[in-house]
């Protein structure tokens, strides 16, 4: 496998934060949200930033690669156009599955709104190196695909989670984005090893690793990206980085930003303990130290070998199986059906309710105007709504289809905020291309004029 391109340190790029994160010394590269970037009107700290040198890489969260659907052509495009866009060396996604439904189930799309992992089985292996495959070969610069935070486990697993990834690389050569941050989160609510993970997992083919904070509550980790990061975190890079020296090393801060001296700080700790580990990846004799006892070698290219084959043409059953899976999972986690046969149901209630209070947050950001006009009441009565009404489009579709069901129930009760809230829905909704179906373009026209009473 060919060597990775050197990174360093660096920093996830926010809108919040950008002003503090071109005034951090010792920045050589950025990580941004591929979805929250325009090609044709990056943001000028990004710009500037690019015009000293530092790296930009674009970072997607809504790819899916892990879904039992073909990654759509128009989000790759999208990804590549933002690559090209930055000069950026390589993109990086999740392995994990963001919606389901549709098509494959005869059921209706559904959106998670959230990164939800995949069930550690051969199944859902071939279709994910068939996508990974696609996406690769979609993308202008090569890919690097992340493990995820969990608070679930899906039952019947056939191999654990450093034998997926070593499989997963073998079979298609994509890099790996780890996250030690996840591998913590997946110790406490999943019982899994987090140094087992990294012997079983291929080292070499890292292309760079996360480090990020959370919290616990009720023995559940919440993999925030909104708290410091906790000893254990910096512990398991600590591991990672006495195995081999990654190229690059970023922090992760999504929200509750701290001042800035608080992420130097932080900034500071991720390289003492990086340094600190580099004085055990080679053995007192001076030689680099060998592979631990059972560590398999890394694959030797990065082209897939004879086992690509199998990710080449998975079989439409194998990809209806792992919809169907995705698709109960996925309704009883934000539609409220029964939940499926061999899942913790405690695990999967902290699940939908933490997917409601992260769609709430959302909304309230991407339309402001919405917690400003309902005040208080927002969060609780975007929380009713979420239990019956799943997620079918993006978040800015979610707002209007909240304030719609405000206004068709009669809320808010106050006249003047009911007011305000229709004045909103009606510019913001706007002229939409008129349905194929007569039975939608009568129900939205009779909506707009109850609407507008």
């Amino acid at each position: 496998m060919t060597q990775p391109r050197r990174l360093g340190t660096g920093i996830g790029w926010r809108p919040e934060i950008a002003e503090a994160v071109e005034r951090m010394p010792g920045i050589d590269w950025v990580e941004a949200v591929a979805e929250n970037l325009c090609p044709g009107h990056l943001p000028e700290s990004l710009l500037r930033l690019r015009g000293r040198g530092v790296t930009v890489v674009p970072h997607g969260v809504s790819l899916g690669l892990g879904g039992a659907d073909r990654p759509e052509e128009s989000r790759l495009t999208a990804l590549a156009e933002r690559a090209e866009a930055l000069g950026s060396p390589l993109v990086t996604e999740h392995i994990a599955f963001v919606r389901a439904g549709g098509a494959l189930t005869a059921s209706p799309s559904l959106e998670a709104g959230h990164l939800l992992p995949v069930p550690r089985t051969r199944d859902a292996l071939d279709v994910l190196c068939e996508n990974v495959r696609l996406a690769q070969e979609a993308l202008p610069v090569p890919l690097a695909v992340e493990n995820i935070a969990a608070l679930i486990s899906w039952p019947g697993e056939e191999m654990t989670e450093g034998q997926f990834l070593y499989d997963l690389v073998d079979r298609t050569g994509v890099r790996l984005l780890i996250d030690v941050a996840n591998l913590h989160t997946n110790h406490v609510n999943r019982g899994e090893d987090p140094s087992k993970a990294l012997d079983e997992l291929p080292v070499e083919a890292i292309a760079y690793v996360h480090v990020a904070g959370g919290f616990e509550r009720d023995g559940v980790w919440h993999d925030s990206h909104a708290h410091p990061v906790p000893r254990q975190v910096l512990d398991i890079l600590a591991d990672l980085a006495s195995r081999v020296t990654p190229p690059g090393v970023l922090l992760e801060r999504d929200e509750n930003f701290p001042d800035p001296g608080e992420l130097e700080r932080e900034l500071g700790s991720i390289r003492v303990t990086l340094t600190k580990a580099r004085a055990r990846v080679v053995a007192p004799s001076g030689t680099p130290a060998g592979p631990r006892a059972g560590e398999a070698a890394a694959p030797a290219s990065d082209t897939p070998g004879a086992a690509g084959s199998r990710a080449a043409d998975v079989a439409v059953g194998t990809r209806q199986r792992l919809a169907l899976g995705q698709a109960a999972l996925l309704s009883a986690l934000v539609a409220g059906t029964p939940v499926p046969e061999g899942f913790d149901r405690g695990r999967l209630g902290v699940q939908a309710r933490a997917l409601a209070a992260k769609r709430a947050d959302v909304v309230a950001k991407v339309a402001a105007e919405l917690p400003e006009i309902l005040g208080d009441a927002y969060r609780p009565a975007f929380l009713t709504y979420a239990q019956g009404h799943p997620m079918s489009g993006g978040y800015r579709r979610d707002a209007l289809d909240f304030a719609e069901y405000m206004l068709l129930a009669g809320h808010p009760e106050d006249a003047e905020t009911r007011r305000r809230l229709r004045a909103w829905w009606l510019e913001r909704s706007g002229p939409t291309p008129p349905s194929q179906r007569p039975t939608a373009r009568l129900a939205r026209a009779t909506r707009r004029v109850l609407l507008r009473r």
